[in-house]
């Protein structure tokens, strides 16, 4: 309890999910905590579940207390750079996030990976794989469960996903092994340029022993050197080879399981796979033991997810595919028979999807477009046909279905013109795939 001395007023801004896992933790804590809370929001999400007798401010700023604090917790979805949390800093407030205060309180050793893409899918693999040999796993951070409610005393293994926002305010997390997956553009509208969506990411390392890097993406390799482990898709380190006209994953050339075993959809699970692998590797969890839990893993919803395989024709949710980068991922990895009818569209957050045409022009494809931004795809392929909903769109890709076809939501945006989040939009296509498949 020593980071807490001399701490007696707390304030937590932003409520959600995150922001009321802080406060039960809090309330939770040994010490005698005045507890408020702040968020700019009239109603926030899980104000329904927050003890009444905390104090607690709503529609507004409230400086005062800030100004008051002895610590301020901030949801990551406020950046350091907002005005009102720059005048905390100034006096000499310190501000810091919920997986700051998990790495104040962790007994277990930590996990963690990152990157624009791909990161998700890695935490929950290496969570399932850990499991797979006996270990109480804590899996969570930026994805399911908070981070600080995984706290425990009997979890062996703690995996956390965690964002570029998470790490901005978390300078102390000792970690095992940090995985950094892949660096592309997003959240331009969180942050300066690229330059300084990079250095939030690079934080991720400070406090690491062993560095996961990615030997076709620069970016991901720490700039203050420590150890590292490599994967990719040639045969140094954690990556593939072939042999016999197949492909496996392997280990230093050595074959580990053929890729044909794999029942995870897409090319670039390959390399979440061999993530897993090395991670689990720096925890003493050698890859062989867990190639048959691998073996099973179908993956993530929402995420390449094979929704509908009917009459030789395949429904790929990729709902999760919110940037560019996800959408280039998704097709990159495709084995395709027939046509791809591919939906995009939605909230572009200003991105330049101009990349996007080249690698269209070398598939079999027709492009579907709805959405807020759907007008920014049009034209990028001869094919593209502008529709308002996703829902129009496989109206009109019904009557094109051959056998051998690919219907794939993978959409390069953001869902919040049109559905609640990236889950109810993967949610709808799902169940418009079961409709007009059977």
């Amino acid at each position: 309890m020593d980071k807490w001395q001399g701490i007696e007023k707390v304030v937590v801004v932003g409520l959600g999910v995150t922001g009321l896992s802080v406060v039960n933790y809090l309330q939770r804590l040994p010490c005698d905590l005045s507890i408020r809370v702040i968020d700019t929001r009239q109603t926030p999400p899980g104000l329904e579940s927050l003890d009444p007798a905390i104090e607690f401010h709503s529609g507004s700023w409230q400086m005062d207390w800030l100004l008051e604090a002895d610590l301020v917790v901030t949801n990551p979805g406020i950046a350091l750079a907002t005005p009102q949390i720059q005048q905390v800093l100034a006096n000499h407030i310190p501000v810091v996030g919920d997986i700051e205060l998990f790495a104040w309180a962790a007994n277990a050793p930590v996990v963690a990976i990152t990157g624009s893409n791909g990161k998700s899918t890695v935490t929950d693999l290496t969570g399932v794989l850990a499991k797979s040999v006996g270990l109480n796993v804590g899996v969570g951070g930026n994805i399911g469960v908070p981070a600080l409610d995984l706290l425990a005393d009997d979890i062996d293994l703690y995996v956390l996903e965690l964002s570029s926002f998470q790490l901005e305010t978390t300078s102390s997390l000792s970690l095992v092994a940090a995985a950094y997956l892949n660096l592309s553009e997003d959240h331009m509208d969180r942050y300066t340029g690229m330059e300084d969506y990079a250095q939030a990411k690079q934080r991720i390392f400070k406090h690491a022993k062993t560095a996961i890097v990615n030997r076709d993406d620069i970016n991901t390799y720490p700039i203050n050197p420590i150890p590292t482990v490599t994967f990719g898709f040639d045969e140094q380190e954690f990556g593939v080879v072939w042999l016999e006209a197949q492909e496996f994953l392997a280990k230093q050339g050595q074959p580990l399981v053929a890729v044909e075993d794999l029942r995870l959809v897409g090319r670039h699970n390959l390399a979440n796979s061999l993530v897993a692998l090395a991670l689990l590797e720096q925890v003493g969890i050698e890859p062989a033991s867990v190639i048959a839990a691998l073996k099973t893993y179908t993956g993530l919803t929402h995420r390449c997810q094979l929704v509908v395989d009917n009459n030789q024709i395949k429904w790929i949710n990729d709902s999760k595919a919110t940037n560019l980068a996800s959408t280039l991922a998704a097709l990159s990895g495709l084995q395709l028979t027939g046509k791809l009818h591919l939906l995009v569209g939605g909230v572009g957050k200003g991105a330049d999807f101009s990349a996007l045409e080249p690698v269209l022009s070398q598939l079999n494809v027709a492009l579907y477009c709805f959405g807020q931004d759907g007008d920014d795809f049009i034209n990028l392929h001869p094919s593209a046909r502008r529709f308002n909903t996703m829902e129009q769109a496989i109206e009109a890709i019904v009557p094109e279905l051959q056998s051998g076809d690919s219907v794939m939501l993978s959409p390069a945006c953001a869902s919040l013109d049109q559905f609640k989040n990236f889950m109810a939009r993967g949610d709808e296509f799902a169940r418009l795939a079961h409709h007009y498949a059977n």
